[in-house]
C-alpha cells in the first residue's frame, strides 16, 4: 500500500508544516491525543484555516511542581469582546471590531504519559466562516488587516507581561526564603556563641561554676 502524499500547509504564523493527505480533514474530538503541545497547535491551526477562521493561542496553566505548561486553550480569534477605552484622538478613525464573543475552542491537557489530550471541543461559531484552499492561504495571511496584526501584538505583549509578573513573584518568594535562612543562620550562630562562652567560663573557673550549681 502506497504512503499518502504529504503537502506543505501554511499556518497562521507564516510557518510551513506537513499535513498527510487523508488525515488533514480530521476534525477535533474529545479524547484525541497529540505527542506535544506544539502538535496540538499545528493541528488546530490547520483545522481553523481549512474551516475558515483564525486560531488564537489563549489561556494556559502551569504545573505547580516545575512551572511547565500543562493546560492550554486554543480559540477562534473572534473570541471575547474588545474592551472599550476612551478615545484620545477624536479625529482618529476607530478600529474595526474583530471580536464577536465566539465560543469555538479546544482545550488540551498534558497527561502523565507526556501526551496531550483534547478535553473540550466547541465546534460552533457565531459568525460566518470563510474556508481558504491550500494555495490561497499565503495570500490570506498577507491580506490581514492592520487591526488584526495589532490585536496579535497586544496579545503577545500581554502574555509577556504575565510571564514577567510570574518571574517577579518567584524572585520575591526566593528572596523571602533566603532572608529566612539567613535569620535562622544568625540565630544558630548566636546560640553557638553562647554555648562556647559558657564552656570557656566553665573551663576557666570550674570550682566557681559548680558552687553556683
Amino acid at each position: 500500500m502506497e504512503e499518502p502524499e504529504a503537502e506543505p500547509i501554511q499556518n497562521s504564523n507564516g510557518k510551513e508544516f506537513v499535513a498527510v493527505e487523508g488525515t488533514s480533514d480530521e476534525e477535533p474530538y474529545v479524547g484525541k491525543e497529540f505527542e506535544s503541545e506544539e502538535a496540538a497547535k499545528v493541528f488546530y491551526d490547520a483545522y481553523a484555516t481549512r474551516v475558515g477562521f483564525i486560531m488564537r493561542v489563549e489561556a494556559f496553566r502551569r504545573s505547580m511542581r516545575d512551572g511547565k505548561v500543562v493546560w492550554r486553550r486554543l480559540v477562534c480569534n473572534k473570541e471575547g469582546f474588545r474592551k472599550l477605552r476612551p478615545r484620545r484622538n477624536e479625529n482618529r478613525k476607530p478600529r474595526a471590531i474583530t471580536r464577536e464573543g465566539c465560543k469555538a475552542m479546544i482545550v488540551v491537557k498534558k497527561e502523565k504519559t507526556g501526551k496531550w489530550i483534547v478535553t473540550r471541543f466547541v465546534k460552533e461559531h457565531n459568525h460566518q466562516l470563510v474556508p481558504i484552499p491550500v494555495n490561497g492561504r499565503r495570500s490570506m495571511l498577507l491580506s490581514q488587516t492592520p487591526d488584526e496584526k495589532d490585536v496579535k501584538i497586544r496579545e503577545l505583549t500581554a502574555e509577556l507581561q504575565r510571564e514577567r509578573k510570574r518571574s517577579a513573584a518567584i524572585q520575591e518568594q526566593l528572596d523571602m526564603v533566603l532572608r529566612e535562612m539567613e535569620e535562622h543562620s544568625n540565630h544558630l550562630s548566636r546560640n553557638i556563641d553562647d554555648i562556647v562562652q559558657s564552656v570557656r567560663e566553665i573551663e576557666s573557673n570550674p570550682v566557681a561554676h559548680f558552687k553556683r550549681q
